[in-house]
């Protein structure tokens, strides 16, 4: 599964969710970043996605496509 455009530019754009998100999968900023960039899988593990939900307030509909 992949993040949606919507999730990931709502992402790249908090420094602080993209903090968090570096903590939840034990991994550096520059890690992430990376992650963003290539829409990797290791963002749709169940602590991502609880930061994600948290931080963004969007649903599971509006975070993941299929």
């Amino acid at each position: 599964m992949k993040l949606t455009n919507i999730a990931l530019q709502t992402i790249i754009a908090s420094k602080e969710i993209k903090h968090k998100l570096g903590l939840a999968l034990d991994r550096s900023e520059g890690s992430i970043n990376l992650y963003l960039r290539e829409n990797k899988d290791d963002l749709t593990k169940a602590a991502a996605l609880k930061v994600i939900r948290e931080e963004t307030g969007l649903t599971d509909e509006e975070i993941l496509e299929e």
